[in-house]
Parts: C-alpha cells; structure tokens; sequence
C-alpha cells in the first residue's frame, strides 16, 4: 500500500523568513558583543515597516544599532529594489527593545533562584527526529524525512539562481512543497511538487516554468524519484509526478507588501515539514539559554545519534523542561524498527547525554554567533551545525553492552 505525505519550504524572502533572519541577525550581533547575552527578538514585517520587540540584556542592547542590523538583513535577503514594496533602505523600521525580566533571569542565571543551576528558560517540550527511510532509496537526506528535505533543496536553489542571475527577473519570495509517495516506510516516488514565485512581470509564465524546471527542480530532484513531466489539467496521470508553477497564474505582488510577516511563524517548515510532533516552541531570536532552541537542537542531535548507531530506523526523542529547573522531567523515546527495546535505548541516551540546558549549551558550543545560518531553510539537515554531529555514536553503542 502506497501513502503520499507532502511538506512545504519558503525562501529566505518569504515575509516570516525575514523576520526570522532579522531576529537572529540581532541575537548575532548580541552575542558577538557578550556571549552570555540574553535574546528574545521578536520582528514584524509589512509594506514598507518593520517592527523590532522583544528582550535583549541591557548591557549590549545600548551598543547595538538594531536598525542597521535589520537593514543589512534585509538587503543580503535581496530586497534592494524600492518598486516591490519593500526595500533595505527605504523601509521604515520601528525598535521596541527592552531587558529581560529580572523574575525569568534569577531561574536561568547560575547561582540565582531556588535551585542555583542553571535552568530551562522556560517550561515546554521539545521533539527530535531522525529517519534513514532515504537511505533504502539510495537517496542522503542527512536522515531527514524525505519531503521537508527536497522542499528545502527547491527553495535554496531558487534563491541561488535569483542571486546568481541565472534566472532574470525573480524576486525575493517564493515556496516550494513536495508530496513523497512512500511504500513500507520507503520513498519511492515524487507524486507532486510545487514552486511559487515572487516575478517581474516581464517573465511569463511559459517561460518561468521551462526555466524553473531546467535549473530548480532537475539539478535538485533524483531522476528515479522524478518523472520528468510537466502536466497540464488535461493530461494528468496518476502514474507521473504533476508539477505545479505559480499555479494561481501569477505572482506578481510578493513579499512582505502582498503579507505581514512575524518571526517564528514557519516552526514546521524549521523542523520536519510535520513528519514527526512539535512542541510548539519557535527557535529564531531565542538566545540558547530558552530550551524552545537548545533543547530541540539536544532532541535532534541525540534522535540522529540513535539511527547512526543503527539502534532503530526512525527515533523521535521528547524532552520536557520547568523554568527555572535544569534537569528535564521527562524524556521519552519512540522508535521504528528499534534493534533492542525503547526502555533500553533510553537509559542508554540518558547515560550518555547531559541535557541540562548549560551541558547542552558546552556540549554543542551554542554560545557563538551562529545562529543567522538557520533562519532559512531549516534548523536540521544541515552538516555545518553542531547538534547534526553524530560523535557520541560509539558512547551510545557501548552504553548498550
């Protein structure tokens, strides 16, 4: 029995997208200045604004000229040109930064509140996941579920041939889905894909479609996962992949003129396209000490520990935190196909990993400016991010003799 799942990406010049990029552009800056700064940077965008809120440590927030951090966010995005509603140097933007709390503060400072520790910045709970189910493919997803890590190829190349001017007249907007048949657990096949852009109207849509096709989604999508198709409505045919380009017939009002966007509005499209849970925590403008971040990176790190080391082909971990509390009161793993018991496999993870949010925060190096790379195209997948290691393999696989 064949079942099709579909998950969706944006590019970095989808409104949410850019507010993301802005907020961790400041919590960069923040942490260039002091490394135990304190973030939470919320930003909203619109036809010519942007608003900037949220929390940032009174010993760095004087220093920082947020308005020019938020211009040269927007300008490396691409939107440079005054005519499409939204520009870098034109656009008014708006700053409402205050400190943090002085009630959360003492519960995340080492040596403050009832417990002394360190703690979770906040109560909640975090997932990770981590699948081979490509691998049976012949396909490196960087165990990544199928469909959210094509999504985000798509809309990265298309970013690429917008910068790279090898496709004249795209704009900064755009999104990409992609539907995976999947059989036994095993993608087989691309059912569908769609690519939205932002254009000048001097580009049709005939060409755009041509063009997209032979430089975004050939380069990008496996032959044997693709039928080199393009289907009009009156040859559909269940058997082929249906492409799908600007299927409104245009899009030429795009950006954040056509909608507002709000950082952390796109947490499926940062972590697993919705194969797998949330918790419902956002990530972008979140300094490490908030577990929304650190404590999904740990998740994500230990679930890809788990299927490197060949102990289960799917894991999910859970890791749920109280403010002010260091140690987790609850994780829980869930695995397919484990190669010994779920009990076993977490005791395993708990003996092996601190998830303490300042062990988290040492174990992954998480206090450094590194955090404007992952406010597009995923938090996960990625080899350059630390928690994507896959170091404690052996640990794991010796926890279990």
């Amino acid at each position: 029995m064949r079942v099709t799942f579909a998950s969706e990406s944006v590019t970095e010049g989808h409104p949410d997208k850019v507010c993301d990029k802005i907020s961790d552009s400041v919590l960069d800056a923040a942490l260039t200045l002091d490394p135990r700064a304190r973030v939470a940077c919320e930003t909203l965008v619109s036809e010519d604004l942007t608003v900037i809120t949220g929390e940032v440590s009174d010993v760095v927030l004087n220093r920082l000229d947020i308005t020019a951090i938020a211009r040269q966010a927007i300008r490396d995005i691409g939107y440079t040109v005054d005519t499409i509603g939204f520009c870098a140097d034109t656009c008014k933007v708006e700053v409402y930064l205050k400190p943090q709390s002085p009630d959360i503060a003492q519960g995340v400072s080492a040596g403050q509140g009832l417990f002394k520790e360190q703690g979770a910045g906040d109560q909640g709970m975090m997932f990770g996941y981590a699948t081979k189910e490509a691998r049976r493919n012949d396909v490196d997803t960087e165990l990544m579920p199928t469909p959210i890590y094509f999504a985000h190829q798509l809309t990265r190349r298309l970013a690429e041939v917008r910068k790279q001017g090898i496709i004249q007249g795209l704009y900064p907007d755009g999104k990409a889905q992609v539907a995976v048949e999947y059989e036994d657990n095993t993608p087989v096949a691309i059912a569908n894909l769609v690519i939205s852009t932002h254009h000048a109207p001097t580009l049709s849509l005939r060409d755009l479609r041509s063009l997209l096709i032979e430089h975004v989604i050939k380069p990008v999508v496996p032959d044997r996962l693709l039928a080199h198709q393009v289907m009009d409505r009156e040859r559909d045919r269940l058997d082929s992949t249906v492409i799908f380009i600007n299927p409104t017939g245009a899009f030429l009002v795009g950006g954040p003129r056509a909608d507002a966007g709000l950082t952390g509005r796109k947490i499926i499209v940062d972590t697993y396209g919705g194969m797998g849970r949330h918790g419902g925590g956002a990530f972008s403008g979140k300094d490490p000490s908030k577990v929304d971040r650190s404590g999904a990176y740990m998740a994500r790190y230990i679930a890809k520990s788990v299927v490197a080391a060949e102990l289960a082909d799917i894991c999910e971990v859970q890791i749920a935190y109280v403010i002010g509390h260091a140690d987790p009161v609850c994780v829980r793993v869930e695995t397919v196909n484990p190669s010994v018991s779920n009990d076993r496999i977490s005791e395993a993870i708990q003996a092996v990993f601190d998830m303490r949010p300042a062990a988290i925060i040492e174990r992954l190096n998480l206090l450094r400016p590194i955090y404007r790379a992952t406010a597009a195209y995923g938090h996960f997948g990625h080899a350059e991010f630390p928690w994507e290691a896959t170091d404690r393999v052996v640990e794991l696989q010796r926890a279990l003799r």
